[in-house]
């Protein structure tokens, strides 16, 4: 994937502490995932899933592994993330004989066969890695052949407002670079999964106040993690002139990427699709 400026500078411990932090009281504040969630879970519906083996990728506290495990009651869910804290919210929430379990895993290198996966779902982890070829190279290892791997990502729009605001006044890069789209399809396509489709949606969010927005961010660990930013806090002129910029009351954009394709069974050495013939759907 070509590299954009800081995103392969995140901090993975620090992305851990903090969703660590945030698992108790992820729930309250996760309406963004939700949302994406769910358009993810409809675009999964007309695509066929053999029983076997799920995984969630960057599970969270569990609410896609719950789902997908309702949906699919022939399969067992492998709920992972990087997060202890997170596993342990998703085992907290399991009931007897449940087919959802948790493993704090990194979904650079899963604890998973080769060819073994029935579906590879992931809502929102992509932001969160350095490098997203690495999570796709492992998807379509796990992958039994014709098998999906369905996921959402943020797009370069992504948080512009809050962006531009903190630049503005000088300051160190407060949100990460998010690949774009095009980016995300080549990556696809070099770790050999099978006719990938992308398709592009837009969610706006109000907010009455700067605190609102910092306290949702906070509240679901999405806090700056970049390696490059300032180690400290910001100045107070220099913060107060980036809340000015921003005004007593804003919106902020969430360009959202939703894709998926199929496992192809082989190596990526035997596998080998134009680039260039990637459907792409705008809304």
């Amino acid at each position: 994937m070509k590299e954009t400026p800081h995103h392969a500078e995140i901090r993975l411990v620090d992305v851990q502490r903090r969703f660590d932090r945030a698992a108790g009281g992820f729930d309250s504040a996760d309406f963004a995932h939700a949302h994406i969630r769910g358009g993810l879970l409809e675009r999964l519906e007309p695509l066929e899933v053999s029983p076997g083996l799920v995984l969630d990728l960057g599970s969270a506290t569990g609410s896609a592994a719950f789902e997908l495990a309702r949906r699919y009651r022939k399969s067992r869910v492998v709920a992972i993330d990087a997060s202890l804290g997170m596993a342990r919210q998703v085992n907290s929430r399991r009931r007897w004989r449940s087919k959802v379990h948790a493993v704090q895993a990194d979904a650079r290198a899963l604890p998973i066969p080769d060819r073994s996966t029935a579906l590879v779902f992931s809502n929102l982890l992509l932001p969160w890695i350095e490098d997203p070829d690495s999570v796709f190279s492992e998807a379509a290892r796990v992958l039994k052949k014709d098998a999906p791997f369905i996921f959402s990502a943020l797009g370069p729009d992504s948080l512009k407002t809050v962006a531009d605001a903190f630049e503005s006044v000088g300051a160190d890069p407060r949100v990460n670079a998010f690949p774009d789209m095009h980016d995300i399809g080549d990556g696809l396509v070099r770790a050999g999964l099978r006719d990938p489709v992308l398709d592009v949606d837009r969610l706006t969010i109000d907010y009455s106040s700067a605190q609102s927005l910092f306290n949702d961010l906070t509240a679901t660990g999405a806090r700056n993690a970049l390696a490059a930013r300032r180690q400290g806090l910001l100045g107070r002129r220099q913060f107060e002139a980036a809340l000015e910029r921003l005004g007593p009351s804003f919106s902020i954009e969430l360009e959202i990427v939703y894709g998926h394709a199929w496992g192809s069974g082989q190596s990526r050495d035997g596998v080998r699709i134009d680039a260039d013939r990637i459907p792409v759907r705008r809304r």
